[in-house]
């Protein structure tokens, strides 16, 4: 084999890894902002950071991605839960995601930050 064919075949070999994006960051990005959803001093900033936690963690097109809030691990794939290689890594996130939701839905301020506390936990367990 050539230089050439090797260096493709090298290269092919990354490519699924580097389409998995980095789901390490992205769940990072998604602790923080349930952290920071957790001293929240008003329900409307509970509710955007965990939003934000939320489409770190499901992506574009994943269950609650709300497209009218930031979206800070845009630049790191496709959410943490698409991006997970690992199938008990990937259930984890999935309840931490269905936690952040709760924690949107929420409609009193002791109750969402306890929620935001908890997925932001879960989510810490996860990195």
């Amino acid at each position: 084999m050539n230089r050439y064919a090797a260096s493709f075949a090298f290269a092919a070999l990354l490519l699924p890894v580097a389409a998995l994006g980095d789901a390490h960051s992205e769940i990072f990005n998604a602790e923080t902002h349930a952290g920071l959803a957790a001293q929240g001093a008003d329900l409307a900033t509970v509710h955007m950071h965990l939003h934000h936690a939320l489409n770190c963690l499901v992506g574009p097109s994943g269950a609650g991605f709300d497209a009218h809030e930031i979206n800070p691990c845009a630049n790191a794939g496709n959410g943490a839960i698409p991006d997970a290689a690992d199938a008990a890594k990937k259930k984890a996130l999935e309840a931490a995601a269905a936690e952040a939701r709760a924690g949107i839905a929420e409609t009193t301020l002791a109750k969402a930050q306890k929620t935001a506390t908890a997925t932001a936990a879960m989510l810490k367990k996860e990195e």
